[in-house]
């Protein structure tokens, strides 16, 4: 027995499939979008998870009853982040442009030409047999030319200034550092959302805690945002389908 789906027909189950996907975004009608959980991910578990063993040296009673030691807490004490769990501020100061700009032009001009006025009387005698008008003194002629131009140019500007506060997440063997963060700001009805992840090297770290972002090995760096505004600016569904298959 056929299924009563089965016999709907193809274009009315894509027409079921697209109801269904935009029935999903009825849930934010009137209400703002949701923050994210911030108790779920990698940061959350380097900060909550029991560190590795670290052996300390005995300490003299002299250097127990010092006011200057070289502890994290002490006053001289170094507080970069340097082991799972720690939090280190990501500076992100991006000011960059570029302006490419190139022309081409390419011009080719050719001529031949081959004639036949005497030869042993041949092209006299062969013009008594052409039809009228024409004559075997300019035997051959061609010409020709070609040209070719081009034009290309790009320009770009872009300029971001952000801060975040990212954790270390884990110690590679060699001592590098990888770390994640994200930070979610709502403004009244749209979510402006900073992701940040990558690897440092401990030593880049200024003695204030920050690094910059030129500084992160394999940076991935992602700024944007959910909401009722994005929701305006993307195309919708059947749109976004019908750009890529319709081949005009």
């Amino acid at each position: 027995m056929p299924l009563p789906f089965a016999r709907l027909g193809l274009p009315v189950l894509l027409g079921l499939m697209l109801i269904v996907a935009g029935c999903a975004r009825l849930e934010n009608v009137g209400r703002a979008p949701a923050l994210s959980s911030p108790t779920g991910g990698n940061e959350i578990l380097a900060m909550t998870s029991a560190p590795f063993p670290v052996g300390t040296p005995s300490l003299d009673p002299l250097d127990r009853a010092s006011l200057w030691t070289a502890g994290r807490r002490s006053l001289l004490g170094d507080r970069r982040a340097g082991t799972r769990g720690d939090i280190v501020t990501v500076v992100i100061e991006i000011d960059e442009s570029a302006e490419i700009s190139n022309s081409t032009a390419r011009s080719r001009n050719g001529s031949e030409q081959m004639s036949l006025p005497s030869l042993f009387g041949i092209p006299q005698r062969l013009d008594e047999r052409l039809p009228d008008g024409a004559s075997m003194a300019d035997a051959v002629s061609t010409n020709s030319s070609s040209s070719s131009g081009g034009d290309g140019s790009v320009r770009r500007n872009e300029e971001l200034t952000l801060r975040i506060a990212a954790t270390v997440t884990d110690v590679l063997q060699n001592g590098v550092l990888r770390i994640e963060g994200s930070q979610e700001v709502r403004v009244n009805f749209e979510i402006r959302e900073l992701l940040i992840s990558g690897f440092v090297r401990p030593e880049d770290i200024s003695r204030v805690n920050e690094i910059t972002y030129d500084k992160i090995a394999a940076a991935r760096i992602s700024y944007g945002g959910r909401g009722q505004i994005t929701d305006v600016q993307q195309p919708r569904y059947g749109q976004q389908v019908a750009d890529i298959l319709l081949p005009f």
